[in-house]
């Protein structure tokens, strides 16, 4: 029983709860308006972003850099991930298997063919991140591009929710917070990646021009969701996010590593922000319709 509950806590570690909200997030945006709630189909897909998704995307991804979390002080929580042991790097991909294969079964009982193709493009675009040496990981760039892979859910939404696919500005706007959000990570992650000799983005351009990138990041977001949506509060979220990092590049981190603490608050303050922002995003809708 002991055991069972060790594995169950690295599961739940693997599967990184403290983004299940942004999981959950870009699930519900493009359903704003819609009376899905009844609808056992909406409960699935919203049950498989969380732990299962987690699972499959991150799960490889701690596979791949056992060694170089191993000198992460942000891992080994259910923030930022596990640290794996050798014996349970061994097993993940077994686990990862056996995850997924009723959400495969399942959701192609209810798209047919369109299901086969989505975890199809899942496993691609989690190869093209994690494969060893050859991975966008280690590309400067690609490895930023490749989070655009987060609009898969988006289309799973749509599709099992019945619903048209959402407006191109919010693909656009998804695929620019997909890039940001990883980008902060590295920036959390530069000295580890740095030490093992990873070429991430942060790492190869230096932790001030990344802070620049999110700025620029942000401060696109907020434009495309005020020219298209003129949502004030949204927009103003991202503006302020784009100020704050104006400001710890100019005047309070600079080029000087977050610390744990400051990490880990950042991180729950983006899901407090998330969680609390559900409600107004879902009543107007303003990313779900053109």
């Amino acid at each position: 029983m002991k055991e069972a509950a060790v594995e169950l806590r690295f599961l739940l570690k693997v599967s990184r709860p403290g983004f299940w909200l942004t999981s959950i997030w870009f699930y519900l945006l493009p359903l704003g308006r819609h009376d899905v709630f009844g609808d056992a189909r909406f409960w699935l897909g919203l049950l498989f972003v969380t732990l299962p998704l987690g699972i499959m995307i991150y799960g490889w991804n701690d596979v791949v850099d056992r060694e170089t979390d191993g000198l992460n002080p942000r891992k080994d929580t259910f923030l930022f991930g596990a640290r794996p042991t050798v014996e349970q790097s061994a097993r993940l991909p077994w686990w990862i298997a056996l995850v997924q294969a009723p959400f495969v079964l399942v959701f192609t009982w209810q798209l047919g063919w369109l299901a086969l193709a989505w975890f199809a493009a899942l496993v691609a675009t989690t190869a093209l991140y994690n494969w060893p040496r050859i991975g966008f990981k280690g590309h400067p760039g690609l490895d930023l591009l490749n989070q655009c892979a987060y609009l898969l859910v988006f289309v799973l939404s749509s599709w099992l929710n019945g619903l048209p696919q959402a407006p191109w500005f919010t693909f656009v706007f998804g695929a620019l917070f997909a890039m940001h959000s990883h980008l902060f990570g590295e920036l959390m992650d530069l000295e580890p990646d740095r030490a093992v000799g990873r070429r991430t983005t942060a790492v190869t351009i230096g932790r001030l021009p990344a802070k620049a990138l999110m700025i620029a990041l942000l401060a696109g977001e907020a434009a495309l969701v005020w020219q298209n949506t003129r949502d004030l509060w949204i927009t103003a979220f991202l503006a302020g996010g784009a100020c704050f990092f104006f400001a710890d590049a100019a005047f309070l981190w600079r080029a000087r590593p977050y610390q744990p603490w400051q990490m880990r608050l950042a991180f729950l303050g983006w899901n407090a922000a998330a969680l609390l922002s559900i409600p107004w995003v879902w009543r107007t809708g303003a990313l779900a319709t053109p």
